[in-house]
């Protein structure tokens, strides 16, 4: 894997730095209230969420703070994200976070785009730990970050309300060392 600038080079999909003309095809995978259901995405999802989504990406670039890549297919369209947030780099470590339209889920782009984060989380930022938050019951999250190598951590019972309901949170992470081993 190659690190150009802001963009990771995969296989099927590229992760790169997201531009305002990327907010349509943001607000048209993300607006499926399936992608709000385990993660903190609005819903409705409007084209202005997308945008203010867009600048807010750019801030988190500039402070070395979060890097929030759109996931991008061949054609240039961005069909998700895939970010490193809470980058801390005193204790080097960030929590990834990511969505991807309901369209091309079980296609492997996930898998795809998780590994090129981690790749960048702990070659170029040289990270020693990610880790990940999986609102419960999320079992296809949490089988994502397994297959990755993450490690269950534990549970933080009521820690998240969506829609009026308090939700779980499963802890996951992987070391740098475990990570090489992969």
């Amino acid at each position: 894997m190659i690190f150009m600038g802001l963009k990771l080079k995969g296989q099927k999909i590229n992760l790169r730095k997201l531009t305002k003309s990327d907010a349509l095809s943001i607000y048209q995978n993300v607006k499926d209230k399936e992608i709000s259901r385990f993660t903190n995405i609005p819903h409705p999802y409007t084209l202005k969420n997308a945008k203010s989504f867009i600048r807010r990406t750019h801030l988190g670039f500039r402070k070395k703070t979060a890097y929030e890549l759109g996931v991008e297919l061949e054609s240039g369209q961005v069909v998700g994200g895939m970010s490193l947030l809470k980058v801390d780099h005193k204790n080097k470590n960030a929590e990834v976070g990511y969505w991807l339209g309901k369209k091309y889920w079980g296609q492997g782009i996930a898998s795809e785009s998780l590994k090129l984060i981690l790749d960048f989380g702990f070659k170029k930022l040289k990270l020693v730990r990610i880790y990940a938050r999986v609102m419960h019951p999320n079992t296809a999250s949490a089988k994502l970050l397994e297959k990755a190598g993450f490690k269950y951590e534990g549970r933080m019972k009521q820690n998240f309300l969506k829609n009026g309901k308090w939700m779980d949170v499963l802890i996951y992470a992987i070391l740098k060392e475990e990570y090489k081993k992969l």
